[in-house]
């Protein structure tokens, strides 16, 4: 993980704007993945999996040995792949102590191992021939520098591949966006910080053929039919809406579920099979030639 002094050297994150935090702990908070609750994120967990499935769906199986899940969360996934490629050791990284202690629950193979780290830092002590981040990429900062160094860790031959959201443009962010930019919320967040650092899929494409790659590249619209009530509210509280209601006392975040509820039962109604939640994903499966 990033040391405290790092961060706040690298200005990744303004300090002292939030009223609730020190300067300190505001550099920390906006965009620290260590708020994460692994309960509330799986409670979707059969629609968060597949396009994890997908995109290891879309990897070649020839010589599969030293494997990474970047931003493994609660490593269910994770040990999937010992079953995929059960001659390749797999590391799960995450910078989540909450994630990581949920994954020490999953069972154990000899093979798999989970480890605490930044994917913005992480480096690997050997090669690796398939590197998979899942719905992780789009919180870390600085795609251009962030891009080449994942590829500087494949083997020969070895394979990068990813998922990220795509939905940037859809009322789940857009209704954020715009309660954020309000009152109290300003006064009680601070400015808005840069939260999602996705590129489009055309640099996605030259950036990756520029370092020495093959590209399959491709966009999904999942139509997930979500159950119970304001169920698209439910789905944001374990991902999106993590960095804000971290930083919300309880009373503050109640305040603001209640008006971005509202907002999202509005643009999602509920029908009689449940709550149609349109999800755009871009992914990409990079080999290094």
């Amino acid at each position: 993980d990033d040391t405290l002094v790092q961060v706040v050297a690298r200005g990744r994150f303004s300090t002292g704007n939030c009223r609730h935090c020190s300067p300190v702990l505001c550099a920390l908070g906006f965009l620290s993945m260590s708020q994460w609750d692994p309960h509330q994120y799986q409670r979707f967990s059969n629609e968060r999996s597949r396009p994890f499935f997908d995109l290891v769906g879309r990897m070649p199986d020839d010589d599969v040995h030293t494997v990474a899940d970047l931003g493994c969360g609660p490593g269910n996934l994770t040990r999937t792949l010992v079953e995929r490629w059960p001659e390749a050791s797999v590391v799960g990284v995450d910078n989540s102590a909450e994630m990581l202690a949920s994954a020490a629950k999953v069972a154990p193979h000899p093979r798999m191992s989970f480890a605490l780290g930044d994917i913005a830092t992480w480096h690997s002590e050997q090669p690796l021939d398939h590197i998979i981040s899942n719905a992780a990429l789009q919180w870390v900062p600085d795609h251009p520098r962030l891009i080449p160094q994942l590829v500087s860790q494949l083997a020969p031959r070895g394979v990068l591949a990813v998922q990220m959201p795509y939905n940037f443009a859809e009322p789940t962010h857009t209704f954020l966006e715009e309660l954020l930019g309000q009152e109290p919320w300003v006064t009680i967040l601070g400015p808005r910080q840069q939260q999602y650092f996705v590129q489009t899929p055309a640099w996605y494409a030259d950036t990756l053929h520029d370092l020495g790659c093959s590209v399959d590249l491709w966009e999904t619209v999942y139509y997930h039919i979500l159950t119970g009530p304001n169920a698209v509210l439910e789905w944001v509280k374990g991902t999106a809406l993590r960095p804000t209601l971290s930083r919300l006392n309880e009373e503050e975040q109640q305040a603001f579920l209640t008006v971005y509820g509202a907002k999202l039962r509005a643009a999602y109604p509920e029908g009689p099979h449940g709550t149609l939640f349109p999800f755009r994903r871009l992914f990409f499966v990079a080999r290094w030639r």
